[in-house]
């Protein structure tokens, strides 16, 4: 007789996040109406955008700071501990402070120093923190996630994002659909590419920031050293390290980087690395490759698409290689010292 295993108190406190991150992200987005019209006249104001925040809050404004180019704005998104030691000018510049506690040691140093500025807007979930006290923020529904390894946060933070898009005119109907109807997409046949391997490599262009969103859960939760490079600086030299013991999974969207993407993939493919594709491009599928094929979609839709489906393989991988995934041992969920 099989035994069959006890789910891990960590991972099923992740999988209750997830259950009600679509249906939080819908609220955040109607909720945050009145204050992401202020963001989005601060945008329009100054033209200029610096993104700061520390772990998954930076994945997440890797991911959007492209999206803010693409609207014009002059984006960059660093880590706020990067930007307290070396700091860019503040400015003429619109500051997104992103933190799903909003108490974060950075955040609270980055306040007690600079005093913040009137161009300053916190991305939060929780409404009585420290962040949301500070300056205007948009605030995530559902509180603070008690899970670690971020989930329900990214999704209700992109969200928040759309519904500043939405103030600069912008159509949110693609994404919001994708909320409400979030597509199944079987992930065992990318499980199973990946069973042997050990450790992963994630990467893309213009999804960049949700391949490093999933770099940073994968190893947080299996403890492997998991990494993630954009697309040209994994061409540029860090190839050397593909092997049929290092897995690779590429982000393709439908966008004007989505050959490169496909380039990449073809490359890796000859390794004998095996390949994952999340992929909602028009390209067809890569010979080698494992293809998790989604709907057509850009921006925001492609991430809301994309976004549950990587999380449901890190939370897998990590449960075949870790007895108490989703369980830390040497972090904590919020992070009060540098």
């Amino acid at each position: 007789m099989t035994q069959e295993k006890t789910r891990p108190a960590g991972l099923a406190a992740i999988d209750r996040e997830m259950a009600r991150q679509h249906a939080d992200a819908l609220a955040s987005f109607e909720a945050s109406a009145g204050t992401a019209a202020r963001a989005a006249a601060s945008l329009k104001r100054t033209g200029k955008l610096l993104l700061l925040g520390m772990g998954g809050s930076h994945a997440v404004n890797r991911a959007v700071e492209p999206l803010y180019r693409a609207a014009g704005i002059d984006a960059i998104a660093l880590p706020l501990s990067e930007q307290l030691g070396q700091p860019l000018s503040l400015d003429d510049r619109t500051i997104f402070m992103t933190s799903q506690s909003g108490e974060s040691a950075e955040v609270v140093r980055w306040f007690s120093e600079t005093g913040g500025t009137t161009e300053t807007f916190g991305l939060t979930l929780e409404g009585s923190s420290f962040l949301a006290r500070a300056t205007p923020s948009l605030v995530g529904a559902g509180g603070t996630e008690l899970a670690f390894a971020a989930t329900r946060s990214l999704t209700v933070s992109f969200a928040l994002h759309l519904a500043i898009f939405a103030a600069l005119g912008q159509d949110p109907a693609p994404a919001l659909a994708v909320l409400r109807a979030p597509e199944a997409i079987d992930i065992r046949p990318a499980l199973s590419a990946l069973a042997n391997v050990a450790t992963v490599v994630t990467s893309g262009r213009r999804l960049q920031g949700v391949a490093e969103a999933l770099a940073l859960g994968l190893t947080e939760l299996s403890r492997r050293p998991c990494f993630s490079l954009e697309g040209g600086q994994l061409r540029h030299g860090p190839m050397e390290m593909l092997a049929p013991s290092i897995g690779v999974v590429l982000f393709r969207g439908n966008d004007a980087t989505a050959g490169l993407v496909t380039a990449m993939a073809v490359s890796a493919v000859e390794t004998d690395a095996p390949v994952i594709v999340f992929d909602g491009s028009e390209e067809e599928p890569v010979p080698g490759c494992v293809t998790l094929r989604f709907k057509l979609e850009t921006g925001l839709a492609a991430i809301f698409q994309m976004l549950p489906v990587a999380q449901s393989l890190m939370i897998a991988f990590a449960d075949a290689r870790v007895e108490n995934a989703g369980t830390p041992v040497r972090s904590t969920k919020i992070t009060r010292s540098e």
